[in-house]
């Protein structure tokens, strides 16, 4: 079955190219920047709006010691772009360590399901089945808002609370309310003249949907291993506890490493992919590697071996997370 993608903004897309948007002549305030600044920097990253904290994280990084900036006259055209521009560089570094993950919805993942004929009959007689929850083999058109709902993103069909006004107005087009009762033919048949019109209109007019997920990308390790006071307090912590977990084996290294993790910038271990993640990194430590006696000088010398390992693999293989945990 066709699942849309995700694609992750991390700034790039912010830290080059002149601006899209016309700035006004004249003298203007800090507050007027900031706010064509997060229209620009919105208009380069799929028309998403900036979260709050996003924004206001973007805000320190360029008033930093000037508490009056927004009062602040701004007059001429290159002073303008130039503070423009250093906020876009700002949001681009907070990305870079906080990446948003978006869905594109443009019609195109409907599309495919609705060009493979076996895909859309199998799609059509699971979503048939699941609302058929008494085995009549029939199921009321009002139920097609709840079709769509159980659809989602992940096969290209925007939330109610982002593109309700659409979804309702297309569902009525087509009739899909009453309580009238449809065979699997009769339902299957109705889906598809929806789907058909809301990928056109998704064609026409694309919704990026900001996904609920974090991007393990190695930055907030990077900054640990950098920050040698923090590492070597980080260190002395765990040489002290993987010291009263027993036998200071590899296997207590790993379960100490998958408990505090998330602390240092590495999955939780609350999935697969995590699983695999912590799989591939100590597969490769022989045993004997980390047992036995250690100072905490040699203990250190090996985290930094096995983290460095870990941030490898996260900027080559980054890990996607709920961002709840």
């Amino acid at each position: 079955m066709t699942e849309i993608g995700l694609t992750v903004l991390d700034g790039t897309e912010l830290r080059s190219g002149d601006l899209r948007l016309p700035i006004a002549s004249g003298p203007v305030t800090g507050a007027k920047l900031v706010e064509w600044a997060d229209a620009e920097a919105s208009a380069r990253l799929f028309d998403v709006p900036l979260p709050d904290c996003l924004r206001s994280a973007a805000l320190r990084r360029v008033t930093v010691g000037d508490d009056g900036f927004m009062s602040l006259q701004f007059n001429d055209a290159d002073s303008q772009k130039k503070k423009i521009q250093e906020y876009l560089v700002a949001v681009a570094d907070e990305l870079q360590d906080n990446p948003l993950v978006v869905s594109i919805l443009d019609g195109s993942a409907l599309r495919l399901i609705l060009d493979d004929e076996d895909d859309f009959a199998m799609v059509a007689e699971n979503l048939f089945t699941d609302l058929d929850i008494n085995d009549t083999g029939k199921v009321r058109k009002s139920e097609m808002p709840n079709v769509l709902a159980h659809m989602g993103v992940e096969l290209g069909v925007p939330p109610f609370s982002i593109a309700g006004d659409l979804l309702s107005n297309i569902l009525e087009r087509h009739g899909a309310e009453g309580e009238e009762q449809l065979g699997q033919a009769q339902f299957a048949q109705l889906l598809q003249s929806i789907l058909l019109d809301l990928a056109d209109a998704l064609a026409a007019k694309r919704i990026v949907v900001v996904q609920n997920i974090k991007v393990l990308n190695g930055s907030k390790l990077r900054k640990g291993l950098d920050d040698r006071q923090q590492f070597d307090a980080v260190v002395s912590r765990m040489f002290k506890e993987w010291g009263e977990m027993g036998n200071g084996k590899k296997e207590e290294l790993r379960d100490y490493l998958q408990r505090t993790g998330p602390d240092l910038g590495l999955p939780p271990i609350k999935s697969n992919e995590a699983t695999c993640f912590y799989d591939q990194i100590f597969s490769a430590i022989p045993e004997e590697k980390i047992s036995g006696d250690f100072s905490i000088e040699l203990f250190r010398e090996v985290v930094k071996e096995i983290l460095e390992k870990c941030l490898k693999l996260l900027e080559t293989n980054p890990v996607f997370v709920d961002a709840e945990e």
